[in-house]
């Protein structure tokens, strides 16, 4: 991870690149989702390399330490404005066309959410904070188990994981009979949450929530959880775990992504004037000071 100046925190996030929504997007919809390997190209290549360290690294043994470290949340204590705010230190030089701060990201899908859904507030809010784990990024967690798509480990990789074909190779859970069938640990039709994720600021942010005591409703606790479970919700893989309930979870997965990955521009939000009602949701639903 390379620092650019102090407190600054320049951040690869390839789970933010190349995605298609023709309505949400102004670049043509062939532009995204690129994963095609060229080692002559930068971007592409530190993208790779991102997921080359995530899969090598995140196995059944890595997640359960990381979650033993970050789920005792002692690392720091702040109010949800002041991690806002952390974010703008941290750029993402995943995106080829747009070079802002996370904050600035943050109030655009916030934004939208807000002018589809004006009636469900706790959205706006999810929206606004859904990304508050990557703060993971300034107390020395690696980027490749903060950002990028998450995968269930402890059962068979799903195919349509990006770089899928040989990305794994050197994960020892691949060898593991106990972790490498269809099922592995799980139970079919156990529901996706009950499933061990790879390690990154989905994962972490939804258990703070529910360690804090969030009164934002369940499903925006699951927005936030899976929102980058791209090989579940968007590549079909893992139905065979699916409970019945996952049904909702995805729907509004799939909705809150529109926010999320389709948003960004070069059209900044007035953050100041946006303040004092997003302070109010905050107020609402993520009170007082965080145990992050």
């Amino acid at each position: 991870m390379r620092i650019l100046a102090e407190n600054h925190v320049n951040l690869l996030d390839p789970s933010e690149l190349m995605r298609p929504e023709p309505t949400f997007a102004d670049k043509n919809p062939s532009k995204f989702r690129d994963y095609s390997i060229d080692t002559t190209d930068p971007l592409k290549e530190r993208v790779r390399q991102t997921y080359r360290q995530m899969h090598l690294n995140q196995t059944v043994d890595f997640v359960k330490g990381r979650r033993d470290h970050w789920l005792k949340f002692d690392t720091i204590k702040m109010t949800i404005r002041e991690a806002l705010e952390k974010l703008n230190d941290l750029v993402d030089e995943s995106d080829p066309d747009l070079d802002l701060p996370n904050i600035i990201h943050a109030f655009q899908a916030a934004e939208r959410a807000r002018a589809e859904f004006p009636e469900h507030d706790w959205l706006h809010l999810t929206a606004l904070i859904h990304d508050l784990g990557k703060i993971m990024a300034f107390y020395d967690e690696p980027q490749w188990a903060v950002v990028g798509d998450t995968f269930a480990v402890g059962c068979r990789w799903g195919d349509s994981i990006v770089y899928r074909e040989e990305s794994f190779e050197g994960n020892p859970d691949g060898d593991n009979p106990a972790y490498n069938t269809e099922y592995g640990i799980y139970q079919p039709n156990c529901g996706v949450d009950n499933l061990l994720m790879s390690w990154g600021h989905d994962e972490y942010m939804y258990n703070v929530l529910k360690h804090n005591k969030t009164k934002l409703p369940d499903v925006a606790c699951n927005i936030i959880r899976f929102h980058s479970f791209y090989p579940w919700h968007n590549g079909g893989d893992y139905k065979h775990l699916e409970a019945p309930k996952d049904a909702e979870t995805k729907k509004w997965v799939l909705i809150f992504n529109r926010y999320d990955l389709y948003t960004k521009s070069e059209v900044v939000p007035d953050i100041e004037a946006l303040w004092p009602y997003y302070q109010s949701l905050i107020d609402k639903y993520l009170p007082g000071v965080i145990e992050f």
